[in-house]
């Protein structure tokens, strides 16, 4: 955490980056939409993201051509929908580097893939005495299913620390696996609340050396960033469509596919079987026997336009020039005395999700008067409310970014929290 003075900001910096900020924008129907004659600035992409007119056409595209369900009809609609359906996965798999698209379960987000994982793997794993390692800066979704698992199984949790600059204790990491072990490390790639990056793939690796299995929550890095499942030896890695410009209700659960074939169903219904009698039944090959019932056709297909759209663009371009517009933000508030910013101060090493306080004005009545000034973000505990003791604060307001913002929308956001000062009288 960083307490700030004030001090002169500059009147002007111009992006080094050749990213066409404003034609990427013009893709975004929303961030054009005024609230009281002021266009809305979007700051809380971490909670969900706005969706191209490519994504939103290809929407409409399937509910008024192609709509029909998938894998069974031999009609030609339905032959079109499972077709998409199925693409999008492979552009999914391609997407992360998967081994192929047999790794990639569609559920509704990536609390339904962590809650998957706890009620398949774990519960057929985990036993009296095993032991869950994670962090302190962990999202609620992951942790809520392990408190419930634990309970079930007679298991136990153990928290990695993180340090006051908002980084992962990797001293206490290492004192974890080493002391009576884990079967399973599952920790956030980069925190929702701090914008911490934590180095999952050296994580990955110490863990596999104490054969602990380990589920990455990469809900705030595959928007963000090229992230290699490959690369990383991740056994599972989960994340959501609608923090990546697509859909809601539609997210990816990744796994190696020794782990996916030795796994019971999470679900039971039609389209994961292979065969139903009255006292038994048999299972389709994964992905398939993890996909009971209709599942989100179109929000499968969605997310593969929202995948095609941000690889036109860049994963390494997107990741790069929210870097430098997270060193901005953090310069730009930096320099309104009382402001308190949490988590670290390196934008190499952070997302751009930039959370604080200001002076003892309370988080929900900082982002009321925001809104006042059409700027949306978030206030409260962010579903993380163990961070939120360890940080000694029981809320803190949240500005996240995507490659859709702008610094314009940084000064406007620094020169209304210097009103809600003037306003609080502080």
């Amino acid at each position: 955490m960083q307490t700030s003075k004030s001090t002169p900001r500059p009147k002007e910096r111009v992006s080094t980056l050749a990213f066409d900020v404003a034609k990427i924008r013009e893709d975004f129907p929303i961030l054009h939409r005024q609230v009281d004659g002021r266009t809305i600035a979007y700051l809380d992409n971490a909670a969900t993201t706005q969706k191209p007119k490519q994504v939103i056409d290809t929407l409409v595209n399937y509910y008024t051509n192609y709509n029909a369900n998938i894998h069974r009809g031999i009609y030609r609609i339905s032959e079109e929908a499972t077709a998409a359906h199925e693409a999008a996965r492979a552009k999914i798999a391609q997407f992360i580097n998967a081994n192929s698209p047999q790794e990639i379960v569609f559920v509704r987000g990536t609390t339904e893939a962590i809650n998957l994982v706890a009620q398949s793997w774990g519960r057929h794993n985990l036993g009296p005495g095993d032991g869950i390692i994670l962090t302190q800066m962990e999202h609620h979704s992951n942790i809520v299913p392990w408190q419930l698992l634990c309970r079930e199984k007679h298991s136990h949790l153990k928290y990695v620390g993180i340090t006051d600059d908002g980084h992962l204790d990797g001293s206490d990491y290492q004192m974890q696996l080493e002391n009576d072990g884990a079967k399973l490390v599952t920790v956030s790639h980069a925190s929702n609340v701090l914008g911490t990056i934590n180095p999952v793939r050296e994580m990955i690796r110490d863990a596999h050396k104490h054969n602990s299995r380990v589920l990455v929550d990469a809900a705030q890095s595959v928007p963000h960033m090229p992230v290699d499942v490959q690369d990383l030896d991740c056994d599972f890695l989960a994340f959501s469509g609608h923090k990546m410009c697509g859909p809601t209700g539609i997210g990816v659960l990744y796994a190696k596919k020794e782990l996916l074939d030795s796994m019971p169903p999470f679900h039971g219904g039609g389209e994961m079987i292979r065969e139903v009698h009255m006292y038994e039944s048999t299972w389709k090959d994964p992905p398939y026997k993890f996909e009971a019932g209709t599942t989100n056709i179109a929000g499968a297909i969605g997310l593969g336009a929202a995948v095609d759209y941000l690889n036109q663009i860049g994963m390494r371009k997107i990741r790069l020039y929210e870097q430098e517009l997270t060193r901005y933000v953090l310069d730009s508030l930096s320099r309104i005395k009382g402001i308190s910013i949490y988590g670290p101060r390196d934008p190499t090493q952070r997302e751009a999700v930039v959370s604080f306080n200001v002076g003892d004005i309370h988080a929900h009545d900082m982002a009321t008067l925001l809104d006042e000034d059409a700027i949306c973000v978030r206030s409260g505990h962010h579903c993380a409310q163990p961070l939120m003791e360890r940080l000694g604060v029981s809320a803190t307001t949240r500005a996240s970014f995507y490659l859709y913002n702008t610094e314009q929308e940084v000064d406007r956001l620094a020169e209304s929290l210097e009103r809600a000062k003037r306003v609080f009288k502080l």
